[in-house]
């Protein structure tokens, strides 16, 4: 059983790549708040005592759950991608370089402003990952149509 990908599939393989970046982004900003919230590890979260009082820990808390909810996300947002490319590459790799910006602006602005800062990015990311699900769907259905 041979399988060829599509010749635009390298597009979807450069938007996959591009969350390799996003999570250092992420890594790098979190790291950043967490020193200078003087949190030290292991603590993955300042306490809410602490983060109620320290505004640099409660934004660390914030970058800090940017991260954990990027990374919560990225696995079925990559298997989406790896199948909705399968079949429709272009707009598989543009919804998913469309969810890397957006968790881009959603770490920054959660980060900078608090739960607010990440609203219209997460709606962003939200509806990118949606429609990418869809389309992972669709993907598939068409390849069992086709047995």
């Amino acid at each position: 059983m041979g399988f060829t990908f599509p010749d635009e599939y390298g597009y979807v393989l450069l938007a996959a790549t591009s969350t390799f970046f996003v999570n250092v982004y992420h890594s790098t900003l979190t790291s950043k708040y967490r020193k200078a919230s003087g949190v030290k590890y292991p603590a993955a979260y300042a306490s809410n005592d602490v983060a109620e009082k320290d505004p640099k820990a409660f934004s660390f808390n914030c970058a800090q759950r940017a991260h954990a909810n990027y990374t919560e996300n990225l696995v079925p947002l990559l298997g989406a991608l790896a199948i909705a490319g399968l079949r429709f590459p272009v707009a598989a790799a543009t919804l998913g370089a469309t969810w890397s910006v957006a968790r881009v602006f959603y770490a920054r602005g959660y980060a900078t402003y608090g739960p607010a800062g990440r609203i219209k990015y997460s709606i962003a990311s939200s509806l990118t990952g949606a429609v990418l699900l869809v389309t992972a769907l669709a993907s598939s259905i068409l390849f069992v149509l086709e047995k």
